[in-house]
């Protein structure tokens, strides 16, 4: 009897929404010249499975070669400055940030004008614009998805989205 409890506390808890949640939600977030710069995602894990490329996980979605850049709900980018991506200039406001995978190695980031979409309502009508990434190698497996944002100068930052065996960068500026 006590193991057929415990079995049942340890499924129990197991089907917790805390413990069930495979992609929590993240986010990162950076100040350059006195302005905030927020990114709001869903971090999923590998657990095992192939993510990029043909037949990876991805390569499932709806709107495949155009990634979500997370789980879920669309990431969102906020700024309180207008920014030039790599040469797209980006006014201060609301985004919704998108990856095209084709290549896996080779991304270009996507700043979609929507906002507030499911993740896999992409629509190409909407983007802003599109700025190669660089691409890297992370030294080992990146097990949870995380995008982060840092300062790199006065006026100057950089996002990162690492997961899986890919690691994506793209400058900004702060103007």
């Amino acid at each position: 009897m006590t193991k057929y409890v415990l079995l049942c506390a340890a499924l129990a808890l197991m089907a917790s929404p805390t413990f069930a949640q495979k992609s929590p939600p993240a986010q990162t977030s950076v100040t350059i010249a006195g302005k905030t710069i927020t990114i709001k995602y869903s971090a999923p894990s590998v657990r095992g499975r192939q993510i990029f490329g043909p037949g990876g996980l991805i390569s499932h979605d709806k709107t495949y070669p155009v990634w979500r850049a997370g789980a879920n709900a669309a990431t969102s980018l906020h700024t309180d400055a207008a920014l030039d991506i790599q040469g797209l200039h980006v006014p201060a406001g609301n985004y919704t940030l998108f990856v095209n995978i084709e290549d896996p190695n080779q991304w270009d980031l996507i700043v979609s004008k929507d906002t507030g979409e499911w993740g896999l309502a992409y629509n190409k009508a909407d983007d802003l614009g599109r700025v190669k990434m660089t691409m890297g190698t992370p030294p080992d497996l990146v097990e949870v998805y995380k995008m982060t944002l840092s300062e790199t100068g006065a006026n100057s930052g950089k996002l990162e989205l690492a997961w899986e065996h890919h690691t994506a960068t793209v400058s900004f500026q702060v103007q």
